[in-house]
C-alpha cells in the first residue's frame, strides 16, 4: 500500500515546564499535573520586583518555568564559553533538543545520505533585551550579539553544527509558529526538497521567575491557572518550553523500518484577513476554513476524529469561537454529538508562545501512540457561550483508554497566532508494521560520548531506558545504537544475549563484560611511518 501523501513522525524531543524530556512530559500529562510555579514574595524581590508592584491587587505571582535554562553543553557543539555566553538560551537549548530529536529518530546526520532540513522559530530575544538594558552590549561584538540572538539564525545554526544540507528556514507567525513550521516541513518532504525534516519552536522569556500584571480583557489569567472551556475561564498563563518533531515521508519511514509515533494525514494554514474585531482577535471563518481544509486534504471524515488538541487559551472570547469553528467544520460531514474528546495542554503548562503548537502536536502524537486520552485540567462547568451538548465535542477531564470502533485513532491539533495565521494538523496512528525477524543469539550494545563523565551518564540513561522498556525488541535497540548514533572518542560496549542479561551486566557494572576504550588515564601517541623503497632523504619528515 502506498502512503505517498502522508508524513511520519519518527522522532520527538523537548523541554517543558516540569519535564526535562518528552517521556516526563507524557507522565505529567497522564497524571494531570499542572506545572505552573507560584512564587514567594522574597523570590520576586530577589529579581528586583518592587514592593509597590508586589502589593498590586492585579499582580499575579505565577509562571510555567523551564528548569536549567542556564545549563548548556557548549563543548559538545564546539562552541567556546565566550560564544555560548552570547547566544540566547532559546537557541542553545533548541540546539540540544535538535540533537536529541535526531537520536530519538535513530539517525546520525554524518551517515545519512539524504537531505535533512530544519523549519523552526523562536520568540523575541528577551535575553538580548536584558543585555542591552543592563548596559553590557559594549562587552560584546555587535555582530556576534546579532548572530547569537536574532531569530533568523535558529534553524541555520542547527544546520551548520550538524552539517545538514536540506532547507533551513526560520518561521515566524507568532503563537502558531511551530505548527506552521510542521506544515511547511511536511510540504518540503512531499515536494521532494527534503528527506528528513526537523520542525519546531523555542520560547524562553527572561527573567523567568517573575509574575505579571493582569489586565481585564487580555490573554493572561488573573490567578495563574488556565481553565480552558470552563465558565470561570478568563485567560492563560505564560510558559517557556521547546519542542521538536522529526518528520519523514511515510513510505520511506516504513521502508526504512523507522519507529513511527504517529502519521500526519494532512495539514493546512491560512490567515483570517481583516474581517474580525481586531488584529489580535480570533476569527470563526478563518479557523473554520483551515480546519475544513486540513480534513479535506487528509481525506478523512470528521466522525472518525476521536480527539482534538485545541489552541485553548481559556479566554471568554477565544474559547467559544474555537468550538464554534470546529463545530461548523465537523458539521459538514456529521451530525453526531459529543463523540470527540477535546482538551488543551495549556491547562498543564501554560501558553508556550512560539513553541505551543508543536507542544500540542507532541501531546497528541503521544496520546495516539499510547492509546490514552490525557485529562484537560480545571474544567467544571462549560463556558455559557459554548453549547457542548449540541456539538461534536466533550471536554475530557480524566485519563482514559482511547477506544475506537475499528477505525484508526485520529486527532486534530490547532494553533492560532496573533495576526491571524492559523494552522491545523490531522494525525493518525501508524499502520501496523511487521515485527523484526529472528535475530542472532548475541547482541552488541555500544555507547559513546565526548567525555568520560558523559559516557557514564549515557550508560546510566541506557540502563534506565532498558529497565523502563521491558517489551522492546532487544535486537532492534542494539541495531539502533550501532547505526543511529554518532561514534565519539569515549566508548563502551558489551556483548549480551537479551534484555535481562544486559541489565545484569550494566547494573552490576561487571568489568569482565563491559569493555572500555579511551579513558582519561590513557594516552594515544601518533606515529609517522616512512616505508622503504629507497626514496628516503635526510630531514624528509
Amino acid at each position: 500500500m502506498s502512503y505517498s501523501d502522508e508524513v511520519a513522525i519518527i522522532g520527538m524531543a523537548g523541554r517543558f515546564p516540569g519535564a526535562k524530556n518528552v517521556s516526563e512530559f507524557w507522565q505529567n500529562l497522564c497524571a494531570g499535573v499542572e506545572s505552573v510555579r507560584f512564587f514567594e514574595e522574597e523570590e520576586l524581590r530577589s529579581h528586583n520586583i518592587e514592593d509597590e508592584l508586589l502589593q498590586h491587587p492585579d499582580y499575579v505571582k505565577a509562571k510555567a518555568v523551564l528548569n536549567d535554562i542556564d545549563l548548556f553543553d557548549a563543548s559538545f557543539f564546539s562552541i567556546s564559553p565566550r560564544e555560548a555566553e552570547i547566544i540566547d538560551p532559546q537557541h542553545r537549548l533548541f540546539l540540544e533538543c535538535a540533537w536529541e530529536a535526531l537520536e530519538d529518530a535513530g539517525y546520525d546526520p554524518d551517515k545519512y545520505d539524504g537531505q535533512i532540513g530544519v523549519y523552526a522559530g523562536a520568540s523575541i530575544s528577551t535575553y538580548l533585551l536584558n543585555i542591552l538594558q543592563a548596559g553590557l552590549s559594549d562587552s560584546f561584538n555587535y555582530f556576534d550579539l546579532l548572530i547569537g540572538n536574532d531569530k533568523d539564525h535558529l534553524a541555520t545554526r542547527v544546520c551548520y553544527k550538524f552539517n545538514l544540507r536540506g532547507p533551513s528556514v526560520s518561521v515566524q507567525t507568532a503563537c502558531s509558529t511551530s505548527l506552521v513550521a510542521v506544515h511547511l516541513a511536511c510540504q518540503s518532504l512531499l515536494n521532494g526538497e527534503s528527506d528528513i525534516v526537523l520542525a519546531g519552536g523555542s520560547t524562553i522569556m527572561i527573567p523567568q521567575n517573575i509574575g505579571y500584571l493582569y489586565q481585564e480583557g487580555g490573554i493572561l489569567s488573573p490567578d495563574g491557572h488556565c481553565r480552558t472551556f470552563d465558565s470561570q475561564s478568563v485567560g492563560t498563563v505564560s510558559g517557556n518550553g521547546i519542542g521538536i518533531v522529526v518528520l519523514k515521508r511515510l513510505d520511506d519511514a516504513l521502508a526504512d523500518r523507522d519507529c513511527i509515533h504517529a502519521v500526519v494525514k494532512g495539514s493546512a494554514i491560512n490567515n483570517d484577513g481583516a474581517l474580525k474585531l481586531g488584529y489580535t482577535a480570533p476569527s470563526i471563518d478563518g479557523q473554520t476554513q483551515v480546519i475544513s481544509e486540513a480534513l479535506a486534504i487528509s481525506s478523512v471524515k470528521a466522525e472518525t476524529i476521536g480527539y482534538v488538541e485545541a489552541h485553548g487559551t481559556g479566554t471568554k472570547l477565544g474559547d467559544p469561537i474555537e468550538i464554534s469553528a470546529l463545530t461548523t467544520a465537523f458539521r459538514a460531514s456529521t451530525e453526531q454529538k459529543e463523540f470527540c474528546a477535546i482538551g488543551s495542554v495549556k491547562t498543564n503548562i501554560g501558553h508556550l508562545d512560539v513553541a505551543s503548537g508543536v507542544t500540542g502536536l507532541i501531546k497528541t502524537a503521544l496520546a495516539i501512540k499510547h492509546k490514552l486520552l490525557p485529562p484537560s485540567l480545571h474544567f467544571q462547568e462549560p463556558n455559557p457561550k459554548i453549547d457542548f451538548a449540541n456539538s461534536p465535542f466533550y471536554v475530557n477531564t480524566h485519563l482514559k483508554p482511547w477506544e475506537t470502533n475499528g477505525t484508526p485513532r485520529r486527532a486534530g491539533t490547532s494553533s492560532f497566532g496573533f495576526g491571524g495565521t492559523n494552522a491545523h494538523v490531522i494525525l493518525e496512528e501508524s499502520p501496523v508494521v511487521e515485527s523484526s525477524g529472528p535475530s542472532r543469539p548475541w547482541q552488541l550494545l555500544v555507547i559513546s560520548a565526548k567525555t568520560q563523565s558523559a559516557l557514564e551518564t549515557a550508560t546510566k540513561n541506557l540502563t534506565n531506558y532498558l529497565k523502563a522498556s521491558p517489551h522492546i525488541c532487544f535486537a532492534d535497540a542494539a541495531y539502533t545504537l550501532q547505526v543511529g548514533r554518532q561514534a565519539f572518542d569515549y566508548r563502551r560496549f558489551l556483548v549480551c544475549q537479551n534484555l535481562a542479561d544486559s541489565l545484569n551486566i550494566l547494573e552490576a557494572n561487571a568489568p569482565s563484560r563491559i569493555f572500555n576504550r579511551h579513558s582519561n588515564s590513557e594516552e594515544f601517541s601518533v606515529a609517522f611511518m616512512f616505508p622503504g623503497q629507497g626514496s628516503q632523504y635526510i630531514d624528509m619528515a
